[in-house]
């Protein structure tokens, strides 16, 4: 699939998900971890020693920055630009972390066209439930109404039996902690 194809998939995706169709979004969120999961094991591959672990950690700290950064998206470019740019700054951030320069990564699209998807069985949802996990059961719980049910912070604060704002306090918590858990993840992997 060329690259103006996976945008054309993607982007009516994405805008949907925008809109509050979870659906939508675990669909973006599965096609798009395919290609980045390719494009970043490639760049790792250029740079030196090479981990299946290593890029599902960068896989997951780019998809957690895709997640938190999504009201940045500009609808009028393309999706899968504003995603790799998120990928590779995610990727230049690790390397940063392990010591290791990022100077010949390419900044054109021809390695991202050329990111073949990998099927591998690590998969990018394994990763955020285990993120997911290392959270209290309750805000486990807000998060997931709220950001991936795409219920209202009022709706599941009723649910869980906190006040709204408590709830809004939480979740912006528990992002935190599973950022930080990514990111440790990240740094023990090498």
């Amino acid at each position: 699939m060329s690259l103006a194809q996976l945008e054309s998939q993607l982007r009516p995706i994405f805008l949907a998900a925008l809109g509050g169709d979870a659906a939508a979004y675990r669909l973006f969120l599965d096609t798009i971890s395919t290609r980045l999961r390719g494009y970043l094991r490639q760049m790792l591959a250029r740079v030196g020693r090479y981990e299946m672990s290593e890029t599902e950690d960068v896989l997951q700290e780019t998809l957690l920055a895709l997640h938190l950064s999504r009201h940045t998206y500009d609808p009028a470019s393309p999706v899968t630009a504003w995603a790799r740019a998120i990928a590779r700054y995610k990727l230049v951030d690790h390397l940063r972390r392990t010591g290791r320069h990022a100077s010949n990564l390419p900044i054109d699209d021809e390695a991202y066209q050329l990111a073949a998807p990998d099927d591998a069985a690590s998969d990018a949802k394994l990763d955020l439930a285990r993120a997911m996990q290392a959270l209290p059961e309750r805000t486990r719980t807000l998060i997931d109404r709220v950001k991936l049910q795409g219920t209202s912070v009022a709706e599941a604060a009723s649910a869980t039996g906190m006040t709204e704002t408590a709830a809004k306090v939480a979740i912006h918590r528990g992002l935190q902690a599973m950022a930080k858990f990514l990111s440790k993840r990240g740094a023990k992997a090498i």
